[in-house]
């Protein structure tokens, strides 16, 4: 059977890595893309690695996007909602955007200002929870699905085997994340501050107000934790993809509990690699691949590094994955992609 789907949101960075996996998706068609400002314009003029694609950007409304299978929601934080509740001729509608990750009413508005939507089921399927089972086990046959966040990806999959097993402390968990300039969206304001990254480092939305901060504590609840602490620190780095995370925990457990935690976790995922090495981003570039890594420190602190692609791994891939358990494929059906060169 072939999925006809649409894409909102088509001249962002993720509607374009969306693009580039649905051509790879022998089960999808795409037939829409839809764009704010950019209507109107031909997709090739905001993503000329897709010239051969001749396709016009329409208006986003729910008039154009109503009638197909699927429809990927690549739109800004808080834009989702507004068109959502009028996709009632769509049968699967995945949001790439915050506005139906986060279940707490009291956490939605401190961190977004904005009106609490609901929540829909979370489409990151290899999430431990605390009840032994996983995530994806709540994916089969939903017509709605919520993507995480990129950083929270990261921080998760690094953290939750753990968590789920009792083996560290989450009273005092910081995570300290190197983000690809992509990760900030695609704006005219985006794109200036872009150019004053080359050579540069900079961190941002220091102090506890980063916004994946209650999506990675709702994780963390998920997978088992009471009142987790979380500081968390992203730095924007001069590379256009890539994320970096480095977890430290106190831990309680020996060095073969993690093994056989992580072994548990992660042995029969597709899409999870648990290595000996250090990872690092040029080696998921492109992929929908996470790389985990771990150190004791003599501190008494574990330290857990995550690579992830933040436009796969941590958005379009993961779409794509929850779209193949919610439609009943195969969980890898188009996302067996060689990783790209810088």
């Amino acid at each position: 059977m072939t999925y006809s789907v649409a894409v909102a949101g088509a001249s962002g960075y993720v509607g374009g890595e969306l693009i580039r996996l649905i051509e790879n998706h022998p089960e999808l068609e795409l037939r829409t893309v839809t764009a704010h400002s950019n209507a109107g314009n031909q997709l090739a003029a905001v993503h000329p690695q897709l010239s051969h694609l001749k396709m016009d950007l329409q208006e986003t409304s729910a008039k154009v996007l109503n009638g197909h299978d699927v429809v990927f929601l690549a739109l800004p934080h808080t834009e989702s909602a507004a068109i959502a509740n009028d996709l009632d001729a769509v049968g699967l509608v995945i949001d790439c955007g915050a506005d139906f990750r986060i279940e707490s009413k009291e956490r939605w508005e401190q961190f977004y200002g904005t009106s609490h939507a609901g929540s829909w089921p979370y489409g990151m399927p290899e999430l431990t929870l605390s009840d032994g089972g996983k995530q994806r086990g709540r994916l089969a046959g939903v017509e709605r699905i919520a993507v995480p966040g990129c950083n929270v990806t990261a921080v998760t999959l690094a953290l939750a085997p753990l968590v789920t097993a009792d083996l560290v402390e989450t009273d005092d968990i910081v995570a300290n994340l190197t983000v690809g300039t992509s990760g900030a969206g695609k704006s005219p304001k985006v794109e200036l501050s872009n150019s004053e990254m080359t050579e540069n480092l900079k961190a941002y939305s220091v102090g506890g107000i980063h916004r994946h901060i209650p999506e990675i504590l709702q994780n963390l609840e998920k997978a088992g934790a009471i009142n987790p602490q979380l500081t968390f620190t992203p730095v924007l780095a001069p590379v256009s993809r890539g994320i970096l995370a480095v977890v430290s925990v106190k831990t309680k457990a020996t060095q073969q509990q993690v093994v056989e935690a992580f072994e548990s976790a992660y042995a029969d995922e597709n899409f999870i690699d648990v290595i000996q090495d250090l990872p690092e981003t040029s080696s998921v570039r492109g992929s929908n691949r996470a790389k985990i890594s771990y150190r004791f420190d003599p501190s008494g602190r574990l330290t857990v590094i995550c690579a992830i692609d933040n436009l796969v791994k941590g958005t379009a891939g993961a779409a794509i994955q929850s779209m193949n358990l919610s439609l009943g494929l195969f969980e890898t059906t188009g996302l067996n992609l060689s990783g790209l060169r810088p």
